[in-house]
């Protein structure tokens, strides 16, 4: 059974997740200190986290979740809407974003993908040209840097990385990286991709003007 931490403080809209994710279980806090207690205590397949928390918020607990290596996935629930939030949880260490009021269906199909996601983390190391993914763990490292990515992010460079060369148009990259039915958002590939350049620098990946992206053959 899928184990799920819902961190919101909002008690209609908690009370209604967790009446609505009935086939999961679901814990349900309101604020970061008692997610950080129970953490402790319980291990979870997925985090459902608002944003604007009282006490602390959902960035702040995210930030320190990552820094202990805690790699449970995250999914942000929040109104926050514009490219700078998106771009902070994302780079916070969040694996996917929604935005509300979402539909209960899109939010099921998400949790479904990340889920399968964490279940297939057991494969080998992904190494190309010095590059170097995890799926175990969702980190890459390049040169001398070292970074845990989103899911997304993380589902980029493995295609990049896998055909070396070979360029992807940004509709290819989101038939990738998306399921049948996900809500993909305007610029998101270009957000993930802007995330991971500021991380490991800007010729980790090759821009073809009007065509798309690569990683750089040998």
């Amino acid at each position: 059974m899928v184990r799920i931490l819902l961190v919101e403080d909002d008690l209609m809209i908690g009370q209604s997740l967790k009446k609505a994710l009935k086939t999961y279980v679901v814990n349900w806090v309101q604020d970061t200190f008692a997610a950080e207690h129970t953490i402790s205590l319980e291990t979870y397949d997925l985090i459902l986290l608002d944003l604007g928390l009282p006490k602390r918020s959902g960035i702040e607990y995210l930030t320190q979740l990552r820094s202990a290596g805690n790699t449970t996935p995250v999914l942000i629930i929040t109104a926050r809407d514009s490219i700078e939030d998106r771009v902070r949880g994302l780079d916070s260490g969040a694996d996917d974003y929604l935005l509300k009021p979402f539909a209960i269906d899109e939010l099921v199909a998400r949790i479904r993908a990340l889920t399968r996601r964490k279940e297939s983390r057991s494969n080998p190391l992904i190494q190309y040209a010095g590059a170097s993914l995890d799926p175990a763990t969702y980190t890459m490292t390049y040169g001398n840097v070292s970074e845990r990515l989103s899911i997304r992010a993380f589902g980029i460079m493995q295609t990049l990385l896998e055909n070396p060369g070979v360029i992807f148009s940004i509709n290819q990259l989101e038939e990738k990286i998306y399921g049948w039915g996900d809500e993909i958002e305007s610029n998101a590939i270009e957000v993930h991709i802007h995330i991971i350049r500021r991380k490991f620098g800007s010729k980790i990946i090759m821009n073809i003007r009007g065509v798309g992206y690569t990683f750089p053959k040998c």
